[in-house]
């Protein structure tokens, strides 16, 4: 079991950055990705971005390549999204999450933190 704890959501305007943390603690060593979803009101939860247990791949939603970077922190088990030149259309909890393979799908992944929001103002 690993649990997933995700930090650094908040308000801020277009045009803005945040930066998204995701500490891991438990077997977090057993999965081979960590990624990020996100989901609006009303909405599905949506990939965002994974990170494979090494570092050495990424994959990315089109929505987020050339604006949002994944990286993560062995030592620290941490995962982290950059995200720059923020839109509205950004607007969601997000959500951090450790899965068995470089996926962008919802079912690969098994844990999941409880979200953290973020609010882009127009």
């Amino acid at each position: 079991q690993v649990q997933l704890v995700e930090s650094g959501g908040g308000l801020v305007q277009a045009g803005g950055s945040l930066r998204l943390s995701c500490a891991a603690s438990g077997r977090a060593s057993i999965f081979r990705a960590l990624g990020w979803f996100r989901q609006s009101p009303g909405k599905d939860r949506d990939f965002v971005a994974v990170i494979s247990w090494s570092g050495s791949s990424t994959r990315y939603a089109d929505s987020a390549k050339g604006r949002f970077t994944i990286s993560r922190d062995n030592a620290k088990n941490t995962v982290y999204l950059q995200m720059n030149s923020l839109v509205p259309e950004d607007t969601a909890v997000y959500y951090c999450a450790a899965g068995r393979a470089l996926s962008s799908l919802r079912a690969d992944f098994g844990s999941w933190g409880q979200g953290t929001q973020v609010t882009v103002s127009s």
